[in-house]
């Protein structure tokens, strides 16, 4: 019964949520170099939106800003996220602490430096045309190790750890570690293309730009918008992007068939479909991987990869269906019983 002093409306009215500022102030609390990183990103984002505004110079084909724009945008995605997965560890918060200062402070110099070489009016990325780019590349190189070390650490930490509910342990632990096969894509760019290497040989000189982002093409070609991934080879960015981002694919999968699943999917099933989707997603970014290498874009497949990619999702459709009958006949099983 109501209390008399109580409006109806406050009665019925539902408890609110921390919100934007709140939820910050836990991050904060939580870690601050993570919180730092991922919030400076956000403000180096605005930044760049005004840089594409008014500079109208253009780097590799595309505005010179875009690239700093997109880096931030991703690496306060990825700095959020892996403040989210730490707060599931238990027990280790010196590891935990190493982590997020490790990544925070490799990803902000990363930014730092591919900002600077806009403003200077170069790549960032693959360039050695002078000491200096070649020493900042470098440099980059080593942040971005890193940043590698560190998310296979967090893996570990993940995997040790004891949680109340498989599925979505599951989902944390293998969505950080297809992440890592994600961030392992990266270092088939930098290798020289053998177009570069024959022109350095013949110049008797070290190559100015070492690595590239296509297969078989010139960086800076024909691309799609915004991604900027190349239309007329192929890409290593796109199994990159996905790999990536699978930090963010898989715990979803793993809240919603814990959060929202129908009651009939036990445990065991859950986790069962939690690794079925997280294989099935591994399987499509060395797919996208095999066909960026035999330098074939993304938006023209050929017969081989449409092959493959209808035979991952059929084996992945009939594990999953399986799981699912298997599911259902249990709960018809305990019924009957």
């Amino acid at each position: 019964m109501m209390d008399a002093s109580e409006s109806p409306s406050r009665a019925g009215r539902r408890p609110r949520g921390p919100g934007t500022r709140g939820l910050l102030r836990r991050a904060w609390a939580f870690s601050r170099p993570l919180t730092f990183v991922g919030g400076a990103m956000l403000l180096t984002l605005a930044a760049t939106m005004v840089g594409l505004l008014l500079d109208p110079r253009v780097i590799t084909g595309v505005p010179a800003w875009l690239k700093p724009a997109k880096f931030a945008v991703s690496i306060s995605i990825y700095c959020f996220t892996l403040l989210w997965l730490q707060t599931h560890v238990r027990g280790r918060p010196r590891l935990v602490r190493l982590v997020a200062w490790a990544t925070a402070g490799a990803l902000g110099m990363e930014m730092v430096i591919i900002a600077a070489q806009v403003v200077r009016g170069t790549t960032s990325h693959f360039n050695a045309a002078t000491p200096l780019d070649s020493a900042l590349w470098d440099a980059m190189a080593f942040f971005v190790v890193v940043v590698w070390g560190a998310n296979l650490l967090t893996a570990v930490l993940l995997i040790v750890q004891r949680m109340p509910d498989p599925a979505f342990a599951w989902s944390l632990r293998l969505g950080v570690l297809v992440s890592f096969v994600g961030m392992s894509v990266a270092f088939l760019m930098t290798t020289e293309t053998p177009k570069q290497a024959k022109a350095a040989e013949a110049a008797g000189i070290d190559a100015p730009i070492q690595g590239a982002h296509s297969v078989s093409v010139e960086d800076g070609g024909p691309g799609l918008p915004l991604t900027g991934w190349s239309t007329t080879g192929g890409d290593l960015r796109v199994p990159h992007f996905v790999g990536l981002h699978g930090l963010q694919a898989l715990p979803l999968i793993g809240f919603l068939l814990t959060g929202f699943g129908p009651c009939w999917l036990r445990q065991g099933h859950r986790t069962a479909l939690v690794w079925t989707t997280a294989l099935s997603y591994l399987g499509l970014v060395v797919l996208l991987t095999w066909q960026a290498l035999r330098g074939q874009p993304l938006i023209a497949p050929d017969a081989a990869t449409l092959g493959a990619l209808l035979a991952l999702a059929a084996v992945a459709s009939t594990a999953a269906s399986v799981v699912m009958l298997h599911a259902r006949r249990t709960i018809q099983k305990e019924k009957s019983s």
